[in-house]
């Protein structure tokens, strides 16, 4: 079962106690506060105008309420496997479905094997208290993953670096995508974030670069990137 605590403006959602999965601010419900999260809104600098945005993992809705927040033409679907995690949907401030916004309760991997040419940008975000399934990290989910992606599509990945799978994780990411993959460094500690892109362009391949610099210059232009990209959203 989820665990829901509050703390003066701060409610979290963990798992197992002291293991955070999702925070708000109670006054500003849709304001990212973890940093991993804003890591992952990096996507739009590789596409700016989704259409649809699937999402892979609800927890506290902090991806879904932004993302609906800022791009208001696009229609975001969510997939969640735990229906105890949606029943808390009126905790977290989580708007109702409409026209634009929809919480699917299912199995993501299954949900995704429908799709083709579907989504603009998928997110993947779904842990359980054991961390991330096996299923998620499979080379036949990113396949998936990317015949659910229209052309010019991006996904991103959190994943953990102290998850057992991490690095078959990678390896099945990057041949799924014929090794158009990206790192955001030195941005969200443990959490990594991970892009993957369906057709990209030479562009691309220069943000791709960029991001993904080893020295301490590329870290800091990182973390100044993803404030000026939320920023810039919110």
């Amino acid at each position: 079962m989820p665990i829901v605590y509050t703390d003066g403006d701060i409610r979290q959602l963990m798992f197992a106690d002291g293991i955070v999965q999702s925070e708000m601010m109670l006054s500003k419900p849709d304001y990212l506060l973890l940093e991993y999260t804003r890591a992952m809104m990096a996507f739009v600098l590789f596409q700016p105008n989704p259409r649809d945005i699937l999402m892979l993992g609800l927890g506290g809705g902090s991806l879904a309420k932004f993302c609906r927040r800022c791009f208001p033409a696009s229609r975001v679907t969510v997939v969640e496997l735990n229906a105890d995690v949606i029943g808390l949907r009126e905790q977290f401030a989580i708007p109702a479905d409409d026209p634009h916004f929809r919480i699917i309760h299912g199995d993501a991997v299954d949900h995704v094997r429908t799709l083709s040419a579907a989504a603009d940008v998928i997110l993947v975000d779904g842990y359980t208290r054991d961390g991330m399934p096996s299923a998620l990290g499979s080379a036949e989910f990113y396949a998936d993953c990317r015949r659910a992606l229209r052309e010019n599509g991006v996904l991103a990945a959190n994943l953990h670096r102290n998850d057992g799978a991490y690095w078959n994780t990678i390896r099945h990411l990057a041949s799924a995508f014929d090794q158009q993959t990206c790192r955001l460094k030195s941005v969200a500690g443990s959490n990594h974030i991970y892009f993957a892109l369906n057709s990209p362009t030479a562009a691309r391949r220069l943000l791709q670069w960029l991001i993904s610099r080893r020295d301490g210059f590329g870290s800091r232009l990182n973390q100044l990137l993803v404030r000026s990209i939320v920023a810039s959203l919110g």
